[in-house]
């Protein structure tokens, strides 16, 4: 019987999850089990006459020095603000980072998280919104969870769907607010460049701004809300088309600064002035927009904090279950969206 005896048998005779389970029989690096848990574990472990593996005790207790670091795309101003954050995390703490990046591939995501635990990272921190994808989800929960039954730990940005410790941004309130400040600024037939249907952060900021709009009785048109990529390129592409059918707006609404840029470019590239035509705003106040002209709105996001603090949870010995930290938002109103009050 011992021979088929998985450490998940163990975890679920237990209650308790593989993480857990993993750690009070392993070992880690990182993390410490309550004694009161790991007592239930042994016993657990004692009444089905599991056999621990001696390479998983060894991968536990001998973990390098290195924080992997995944993100979505690492030429996005966004996701670089926020490895500076996890590197100087990463050096406080004496470790090195190796920086991955997915190219917006889920499959790819898995992966590199699947690398990283060969590599004997000793934490991995993922940045980047989730999909409403509940199969992919659930597969890179899976992943997540077998690194961390290994003996690492991991800390994500983004929506807390995979049960890890999560740095939730306050997208909706920040979208909501940003909706307030330009419709207080006289603003009455906005736009949204949505992003992608089933992208968790482009939906969160889409549905924070439309709701504030129609909450003020000045509802966003269906038709101007038009979905695209969460790239510069897809931000382009959704502004030309939202210009090519002549929509009356006066303020347009990109769910990333990124998207933003690559509005401002074409309507730049179509002759459509920027703000005397039509204002616009973005969301994440990205290091990049110093040098744009005019200054763009946006709703800021403390870009290097979030990388800290997403790394001192993956860093952190002490927690035994998914933790949520917030972060607040908070809007800059720039000359891109300038006051249109008679």
């Amino acid at each position: 019987m011992a021979t088929s005896v998985t450490l998940s048998d163990v975890a679920r005779e237990a209650g308790v999850s593989l993480a857990t389970a993993s750690r009070a029989i392993n070992g880690s690096a990182t993390r410490t089990v309550r004694p009161d848990l790991r007592e239930r574990v042994l016993e657990a472990a004692q009444r089905l006459r599991y056999t621990p593996d001696a390479n998983a005790q060894a991968m536990a207790r001998g973990r390098t020095t290195s924080v992997g670091l995944v993100v979505h795309d690492i030429t996005d101003p966004y996701f670089s603000s926020i490895a500076a954050g996890v590197t100087a995390a990463a050096d406080a703490a004496g470790l090195q980072v190796t920086l991955t990046d997915t190219r917006h591939d889920p499959e790819r995501e898995v992966e590199l998280v699947r690398l990283l635990q060969r590599q004997r990272a000793r934490a991995i921190v993922v940045v980047g919104g989730r999909h409403d994808d509940e199969a992919g989800n659930d597969v890179m929960r899976r992943t997540l969870a077998e690194y961390a039954a290994s003996g690492g730990s991991v800390a994500l940005v983004g929506q807390p769907v995979l049960d890890v410790d999560t740095v939730v941004l306050e997208n909706v309130a920040g979208a909501g607010a940003l909706a307030r400040a330009l419709h207080a600024r006289g603003y009455r037939r906005p736009a949204v460049l949505g992003g992608p249907d089933t992208h968790l952060t482009a939906r969160e900021r889409r549905d924070g701004f439309t709701h504030a709009f129609a909450a003020l009785g000045t509802p966003v048109d269906p038709a101007h809300v038009v979905p695209s990529a969460f790239t510069h390129e897809g931000g382009e592409a959704a502004m030309r088309e939202l210009l090519a059918v002549g929509a009356d707006v006066d303020v347009v609404f990109a769910v990333n600064d990124v998207m933003a840029l690559g509005a401002l470019a074409a309507a730049r590239d179509l002759g459509v002035r920027v703000p005397e035509d039509v204002a616009l705003a973005g969301f994440d106040d990205i290091l990049t927009l110093r040098d744009v002209v005019p200054g763009l709105t946006s709703v800021r996001v403390p870009l290097v904090e979030v990388g800290r603090l997403a790394t001192g949870l993956a860093l952190d010995a002490h927690a035994e279950g998914p933790r949520v930290r917030t972060v607040p938002t908070e809007v800059v109103l720039r000359a891109s969206t300038p006051d249109r009050r008679a």
